[in-house]
Order: structure tokens, then sequence, then C-alpha cells
């Protein structure tokens, strides 16, 4: 028992403690050697010893005397009963009382304090979070949607959750879903489920952020005179106008048809144009095109690298 150590030492304090420091010692100490708690062999005879300790530190008489005479001054002895084989603190005639700990116990456990109708509570411990991965559409990661996910918590029955796709969310981005993860224990809450997004690719939409962006192939004709071309958006189309001399590789833009986010945020859509070399030419328009080639001029000779070759 704690009478055979000295009691500072027992809750690991310096003899000149406060008494808010025995008593966050104390709390420490109680929570980590309960017997609701730790199951290890030793583990109530070390609570009883911290019990011990702190009955008397905590008490500034009791305290008192103790630093002057050690054990003797508060007629420490071994008895039946109670923890760890039973002891008795006695000062002036008064007893140790069970209750003196019954707020220490209510915050450590959310329960009474030791006694013969009631024993402490072990902590309630939050259930631990499942981490899976699923994936989503492009369109449905732009637009918002449902998606059914099929998990199995432990060995319980596996079971469908739906789950809810805000409209913008990116790959990577993590879902929460509350309370459907593995139990609590003695009482305490489930844990949740966190979804990984993994987000699909799309025949003809490149995606940027909220941004959209969409090629549109053109003729050496078109490029040059330019052209009006309907093209697709998320919902609808829209008519983006090529100006005359465009290049391969121009962004055309148009504000606010990207994607709109769950907060109100909308990215831009974006025609790429792409300038598409003539195939298929009939006789007579190889012709014309070869008389256009004389006419047009050598677009290299502007090029950055053009003095070095």
């Amino acid at each position: 028992m704690a009478h055979d150590r000295d009691y500072y030492e027992v809750l690991g304090v310096e003899r000149s403690a406060s008494a808010d420091a025995i008593r966050r010692a104390y709390r420490r100490l109680a929570r980590e050697y309960h017997p609701d708690v730790n199951k290890s062999p030793d583990a109530a005879t070390r609570f009883a010893e911290v019990q011990e300790a702190y009955e008397v530190l905590s008490d500034a008489e009791k305290r008192k005397a103790y630093d002057r005479f050690g054990h003797a001054g508060v007629g420490v002895g071994q008895g039946p009963g109670g923890f760890g084989g039973g002891w008795t603190v006695d000062m002036g005639g008064r007893g140790f009382d069970s209750s003196d700990f019954a707020s220490v116990f209510e915050d450590l456990f959310g329960g009474r304090g030791p006694g013969p109708a009631a024993r402490p509570r072990a902590a309630p411990q939050r259930g631990t979070d499942i981490r899976h991965t699923i994936d989503v559409s492009f369109m449905t990661a732009a637009l918002g949607g449902r998606e059914e996910v099929r998990l199995q918590v432990g060995s319980a029955p596996a079971q469908t959750i739906s789950v809810r796709i805000p409209p913008g969310i990116e790959s990577n981005a993590q879902l929460r879903v509350k309370g459907k993860g593995h139990p609590g224990g003695d009482g305490g809450q489930p844990g949740d489920i966190l979804l990984t997004v993994r987000v699909g690719g799309h025949p003809y939409f490149r995606r940027d952020g909220l941004d959209l962006s969409i090629d549109v192939p053109i003729t050496i004709a078109e490029a040059t005179f330019g052209v009006s071309v309907t093209v697709p958006l998320l919902k609808g189309t829209v008519e983006i106008k090529v100006p005359p001399g465009a290049s391969s590789g121009q962004k055309l833009r148009v504000k606010e048809k990207g994607i709109r986010d769950a907060k109100g945020r909308t990215g831009d859509f974006y025609a790429v144009v792409q300038i598409v070399a003539g195939t298929g030419l009939s006789q007579r328009g190889r012709e014309l095109l070869r008389e256009l080639q004389g006419e047009l001029k050598n677009p290299r000779e502007s090029a950055p690298w053009a003095a070095d070759v």
C-alpha cells in the first residue's frame, strides 16, 4: 500500500506542490489506474495507493501532520475491506469517508463515487471511423447528386448507404457520414464513415477547379475568316464566335458558364480552338490550297527561336 511509499512520490509531485497541482495529479492517476479502465494486474493496488495519498495530501491538516511526522502523523494502518486489501485513515478521531471522493469520480467517470451501492463506470469510448474511397461520375461531381455505397461494419450485415454528393466537389475531397462507423464502447457514440471522392473523366469536357473547357475544331478557312460555332455546356448549349485570324490553342472565354458549387461560386467556360488541316480534298481544293500557300506569310519567321536556326 501507499503507506510503504512517500505520498508525494505516489502522486508524482514535489513536496511544495500546490493543492491544485495535487488534485490534477490525482485526477490523472485515478483515471489511469482505475480497475474499470486499466486491466493490468496491479491496477487495483496502484489505484488504492493513489486514493490513500490523495486523501491525506488534499486535507490541509493531514498534510501538515504528514509533512512533520510522516505516516505516523496520520495514523495509517492496514485493515480489512476497501481497495487492494483495505486501509483506514484516522486524524483526530475522523475516519476516511469515501464520499470525500464522489465529486472527483463524477468528473472522471460521469457516475457516483466508490461505495457500497455503486462503483465507478468506465469512460464512454467513441467508435472508430471507417475510411472508404467512392467513385463518382464527372457529371455527378459537377452538378451534384446521390451515390449508393455498400459497406460492411465489423461482423454486422452489409448495409447500403445513400450519400449526398454536393455540386462542384473535386477529386480527393472528403465526405463524412456521421454515426455510421464502428459502434462505441461503454455507451460511447459510434464513429463516422469518411469517404474520399474519386471523380471520373468525361468524353470531351475538361475541368480545372470550377472552370470547364472543351476543344473546338475549325478549318483553316474558318480560322482565317472567323466562324460561329454552337458547343455544349453542362446544361444546354452556347454559341461561340471564333474571331478572324484565330490560332490553335486560343481560348475563348464565356463567363460563369462553368461549374457552380454548393457555396454558389461559379467558374467560367473556355472553348479551345483547334485548327484541323484539310483532309480528303478534291483535286480542285488541293490546287486552291496550294495557291493560297504562296500567299500566306511564313509564321515561323516571327517565332522566338527563329534566329537560332
